[in-house]
């Protein structure tokens, strides 16, 4: 282990004996320039087309240097065969680059067997071309290593390159567009992003991106796949923990590091008195390989020899792409169509993948192939749907990516697509009452075109189409934001229009008031009505429980909220809503709309009806003028006398209870057994209520009953009218009917209005609070009558006699 410390030392302070870790292996000095070119079958590609190279396969190797150049350069391929077995003689080819030989170029064959492809660069001297052979026969693993990083960190720099190209490029005056690729790069390119960057000022985010930009590079399985995984062992261990160090950049260690560390490392072994070895990465372009180099070379001894690193002689490597959502629907007529894809970052980094297309199969059976074109900013393969027409598809296509991967034929995955047709929009179930006026609301539209959506307005009943802020919600919806602030509930129309489509397909939408809340609806097992609470339920227009419809009835305003009678007249209603029941109502409102309800059906409760009533004046009233003419009216201070019948499974017995109170409980009282309630037998009972004594003299407006037992109460129901009467002593008229007759008595303020006549088409009313004894009225009418409504029930007319 002191062994592999003391190697590992080596190589940091190789590197950078100040920064170490910070910025290892800088590949910032530019070298020569080779051009290589392969033949395959009879096909050639540029090198960087070509990500392996198999045996048979031909070689074009030239050394691309200026005119002027002073030093000449002598051009060594060698292949190797593993670290184990050296390579034989015949396997080294030279090629002096100054001479007329060079300007043609080397060509060689790929020997069988061989496994890497090394190019060195040295300067001539003597005994060159020999010391070359002997120093890679003498040592083949060193160089075999040596390949396989310069191939993992030239694959890993392209990456870097790619990301760094698009980054330095990005307008700073637009950092939106910053934010948007930065995450499709990192995602493509499998690089590290760092998210704190955004959170600075626009004209330093492309710089915070590119810190650290030999750390930025991740692992790619694919590339490290292509030139053979790093060795394991203990030197590998140990460099890993190093790595976890403040030096080292607390584990910030990509392979792009690794390889970079394991060249320097090799490179060092290999120095001799004559030569040292500089490592060279390759960055591609055509068939040209520029060389990138992190030492000076020296042309005094030890002189520099560039070592560059052709792909390796093995079996071709598809890329594993995959789309990032296999479920996602795209539009295959869409001019701007991306198709993205993950797990091949060699893919947006290099031209390995080329003549890709997009193919298609259309209705009669023959395929269309769209060119496309990786993008790594765009996350995916661009493609060019301008051949596409929807007349040769049907609705739904499935495409798939085709092309090589150098030269071997290359299947990528496939993807949904859809062409433009025109489209049937449905609301869905839960947004077609979402759309309230005062505020801007959401909408939910779905069909089967949902992908090929270009744009979405909306129009008002009364104004011009505008356009709506709308985002695409797979598979096959819309989330359309309406504006409805300014609007008026009625008719709201949305216009979709597809890419490429003369016209837009028209949905129509219903926007509504605000609906008012829905508190509960009470009902118990074996009642024919309930209460449902809530606010603004005069818009109520009916429910439905199980089936079982209920009418509104009385409304009622106490407490700053609504109550509404809801009564049915299905017989199954005992039948179907049992006590214990859950079930969701569905209230219907005048404007068209449904709401639910969740509703528990209570237990049976008790229950009576009215079977007569009897009213017996106070004994002790003045004489009185006034004649009530209402069946309903009750004066007070009278005893009222009323019979009530059980129903259902009810019974009276020595403990029942009969509540009588003001509509708007106001006021209450009990009767029992022992105080005005007598039971005539179980089912029959009859109730004695004075007014005077249960009441105070404030006391007015409707009354109602209901009975009390061990089940609970029963509904309330109407039962009287409570009426306060003044008295009225006298009414004396002049003989003239030109001049008012005079009505004099007591607690006048009591009276509303009065008039001669039944139809009071000549009323007189009776100031608010008045306090006098004395008021001038009409002439009554023939009869000596005079009309009359009381303050305490002004819709029934009473009677004033002139007679006593």
């Amino acid at each position: 282990m002191a062994r592999l410390l003391r190697i590992f030392c080596l190589v940091l302070l190789f590197v950078a004996p100040s920064t170490v870790f910070a910025q290892p292996a800088q590949f910032d000095l530019v070298g020569p320039t080779l051009e290589v070119k392969v033949t395959h079958a009879g096909v050639t590609l540029p090198i960087s087309q070509t990500p392996n190279l198999a045996a048979g396969d031909e070689l074009w190797i030239k050394a691309d240097l200026p005119p002027g150049q002073s030093v000449h350069y002598l051009l060594v391929a060698a292949f190797l065969r593993g670290s184990t077995n050296p390579p034989p003689a015949n396997w080294f080819y030279r090629l002096e680059t100054w001479g007329r030989k060079g300007q043609d170029g080397l060509k060689i064959t790929v020997p069988q067997d061989a496994q890497q492809v090394l190019v060195f660069l040295a300067p001539s001297t003597g005994g060159d071309f020999g010391t070359l052979i002997g120093a890679v026969r003498g040592r083949p693993g060193a160089f075999v290593r040596a390949s396989q990083d310069l191939n993992q960190a030239t694959l890993d720099r392209s990456r870097l390159d790619t990301f760094l190209a698009s980054v330095r490029k990005a307008n700073p005056g637009d950092p939106d567009y910053l934010k948007t690729i930065s995450p499709l790069l990192a995602r493509s390119l499998a690089v590290k992003l760092n998210p704190d960057c955004f959170q600075k000022m626009p004209e330093l985010q492309a710089a915070c991106l590119m810190q650290g930009q030999d750390s930025l590079v991740l692992n790619d399985g694919h590339s490290t796949s292509i030139v053979q995984a790093l060795t394991s062992g203990n030197p590998a261990d140990l460099a890993m923990q190093l790595s976890a160090s403040p030096q080292a950049g607390f584990g910030y260690y990509s392979p792009y590091v690794a390889a970079a560390f394991d060249i320097a490392r090799i490179m060092d072994s290999l120095h001799t008195a004559q030569y040292q070895y500089i490592p060279a990465l390759a960055t591609t372009q055509g068939d040209q390989l520029s060389l990138l180099l992190n030492t000076p070379p020296s042309f005094h001894n030890p002189m520099s020899v560039l070592v560059a690193a052709l792909p390796a002689v093995e079996p071709p490597q598809a890329p594993p792409l995959q789309p990032v959502d296999p479920k996602e629907v795209y539009c295959a007529e869409r001019k701007d169509l991306v198709l993205p894809v993950v797990g091949a970052p060699l893919a947006f980094s290099t031209d390995y993948a080329h003549d890709m297309v997009l193919r298609l199969k259309g209705k009669d059976g023959k395929t269309v192939d769209l060119p496309v074109k990786a993008d790594a900013e765009k996350g995916g393969f661009i493609a060019d749907a301008s051949a596409i027409s929807s007349d040769n598809f049907e609705g739904a296509v499935t495409g798939s990516l085709h092309g090589f991967w150098g030269f071997a034929p290359f299947d990528g995955p496939e993807f949904q697509l859809q062409t433009v047709r025109p489209q049937h929009w449905q609301v869905v179930a839960d947004d077609e009452q979402s759309l309230i006026v005062g505020r801007d609301d959401v909408v939910h539209i779905e069909s089967q075109g949902a992908a090929c959506v270009d744009s979405v307005m909306v129009q008002q009943a009364s104004g011009e189409p505008e356009a709506a802020v709308w985002k695409a919600v797979p598979p096959n919806q819309l989330a359309v934001t309406v504006p409805l602030k300014s609007a008026e509930p009625g008719g709201v129309t949305l216009l979709v229009k597809q890419f490429g489509a003369k016209d837009a397909d028209v949905v129509p939408l219903q926007a509504f008031a605000q609906a008012g809340h829905l508190d509960s609806f009470d009902f118990h097992a074996g009642d024919v009505s309930g209460v449902l609470k809530g606010t603004r339920l005069d818009e109520v227009a009916g429910l439905t429980l199980s089936g079982i419809g209920f009418k509104p009835g009385q409304l009622t305003t106490a407490h700053g909220g609504d109550e509404l009678t809801l009564a049915t007249s299905d017989p199954q209603a005992a039948d179907k809503l049992k006590a214990g029941k859950t079930v969701n109502a569905k209230v219907a409102l005048k404007d068209g709309r449904t709401v639910r309800l969740e509703v528990s059906v209570g237990s049976g409760r008790p229950g009576a009806i009215l079977i007569s009533k009897s009213v017996q004046p106070q004994a002790s009233s003045p004489p009185n003028l006034i004649q009530l003419t209402g069946q309903d009216e009750v004066p007070q201070g009278a005893v009222l006398t009323f019979s009530i019948h059980a129903q259902g499974t009810t019974s009276f017995s020595g403990d029942a209870k009969v509540e009588v109170a003001a509509a708007d409980g106001t006021f209450l009282t009990t009767l029992t057994p022992t105080s005005g309630l007598v039971l005539e037998d179980s089912h029959v009972a009859l109730a004695t209520l004075d007014t005077g004594k249960a009441f105070n003299v404030s006391a007015f407006g409707p009354l109602r009953f209901r009975i009390v037992d061990d089940q609970g109460a029963s509904d309330w129901q109407p039962l009287a009218t409570l009426v306060r009467l003044p008295t009225v002593h006298d009414l004396k008229c002049p003989a003239g009917r030109d001049q008012p007759c005079q009505l004099s008595g007591a607690n006048l303020f009591l009276i509303d209005s009065l008039s001669s006549d039944a139809g009071f088409d000549h009323p007189v009313k009776v100031p608010e609070g008045f306090t006098g004894y004395v008021l001038a009225v009409p002439h009554p009418s023939a009869a000596g009558r005079l009309h009359v409504k009381m303050h305490d029930d002004p819709v029934v007319v009473n009677l004033i006699s002139s007679e006593k």
